[in-house]
């Protein structure tokens, strides 16, 4: 059925192309491509070439049908249509079915031109808007099922990509819906909760108050510590987005002991990697405001001796990503004013992981594999040496 309205779309757009060529009211093709908007449920593509001429009438159709390959989003406007039917029709059957429009009367040309437009009401997708007002009413439904609420939740998670549609999501009603989803008995629905949460509050400094407002990051600090590290995973990803570059959402996130849920997640070793790389992360990112924001009085997380080992210690890893992460970590937490050099020196041990690290790339350099990689993550470890040693007073020259 789709692919008959379309091969009607189009065909009836040459029509309409070739009166247009025919009476000179060419538009400017430079908006042509503006019209390419609406889709159907397929892609047009697999629609599109298997749509055969029925007749030799047609047969201008069929050349504009088998051409198709910027056809990629489809029209939002008749005008949209005619710009890209008269673009891709073959000059010289333009011309043929012009001199055959020509003979039809006003009426049957207008008469097609109504029938194109409601056929192209018919099959307009609806809006982003729309979308996510479906979503929010399936989460909404206390009688949708599983299966359902998870479909609504996998939407938000695209459909709140954009920066508008994060910000209308709270307009419509949907943050605090999904908030009321951190709580649903099924762990999935909390994560992908979790997971739209992260994803609309995101470089977001609106959507990031309207959630704190709503008292989401107790419940997502809590669901960090969840069984299911799935769930862990992504709620401390919403954590992290959350509290970024955020003055007040920080200050909830200390006084929630959120930096005793970092340390024992960097602690652990047993815990998840992709876990601790996302901690790690989080203190790197926590440094760093901090150091753009050196009025404010820093946390004391910063002094805390067993905080600071919990990070060093992951220079030990056998994983070069958690290792680089850790590197940043450092990197920052040393130009912070309360992080004292000697604890770093004497209960850290900062000095001796940085040179099992540096042995350790070496050994990685001599692999073509790893060289480049290894290259890199050296010139950041001295980099991080030379500030600690700046740091402790000391006039050392770092090894070559």
């Amino acid at each position: 059925m789709e692919r008959v309205a379309i091969r009607f779309l189009v065909a009836t757009a040459v029509i309409l192309a070739a009166a247009a060529v025919s009476s000179g009211e060419l538009v400017d093709e430079t908006s042509a491509t503006a019209g390419l908007l609406w889709t159907t449920g397929k892609d047009e593509p697999d629609l599109l070439s298997k749509a055969e001429p029925e007749n030799s009438d047609d047969s201008s159709a069929a050349a504009v049908v088998n051409d198709h390959d910027d056809l990629d989003g489809g029209f939002s406007s008749l005008e949209g249509m005619l710009h890209w039917a008269i673009g891709h029709s073959d000059p010289t059957r333009l011309k043929q079915s012009a001199e055959d429009v020509q003979r039809l009367s006003a009426s049957e040309l207008q008469k097609r031109q109504l029938e194109l437009k409601e056929l192209m009401e018919k099959m307009k997708m609806p809006s982003d808007a729309e979308l996510m007002h479906m979503a929010i009413d399936d989460l909404n439904n206390s009688s949708s099922s599983l299966e359902d609420r998870q479909r609504a939740l996998q939407e938000l998670l695209i459909l709140v990509e954009p920066l508008d549609n994060a910000n209308d999501l709270n307009k419509l009603g949907g943050l605090a819906i999904v908030i009321q989803e951190l709580d649903h008995p099924d762990q999935d629905i909390r994560r992908l909760s979790a997971w739209v949460l992260g994803k609309a509050c995101q470089n977001n400094a609106a959507v990031q108050k309207q959630i704190l407002e709503l008292g989401a990051l107790s419940k997502l600090i809590k669901m960090v510590k969840s069984s299911s590290i799935e769930e862990a995973i992504k709620a401390l990803y919403a954590v992290s987005t959350l509290i970024r570059n955020n003055l007040a959402g920080q200050e909830f996130f200390y006084a929630e002991d959120g930096d005793a849920m970092l340390q024992e997640i960097l602690s652990n070793s047993s815990n998840d990697i992709r876990l601790r790389r996302k901690a790690v992360s989080v203190v790197a990112d926590l440094a760093e405001y901090q150091l753009e924001n050196i009025v404010r009085a820093e946390s004391p997380c910063f002094r805390n001796r067993f905080f600071l080992k919990s990070v060093v210690d992951l220079t030990a890893s056998t994983d070069l990503d958690l290792q680089e992460k850790a590197l940043v970590a450092i990197k920052n937490l040393l130009q912070l004013k309360t992080t004292e050099a000697l604890v770093l020196k004497d209960l850290c041990n900062l000095d001796g992981s940085l040179e099992r690290m540096r042995q350790q790339l070496l050994d990685l350099m001599a692999e073509e594999d790893h060289r480049d990689y290894a290259v890199d993550l050296e010139t950041l470890r001295r980099e991080v040496e030379l500030i600690f040693h700046e740091k402790l007073g000391k006039v050392m020259k770092v090894p070559t």
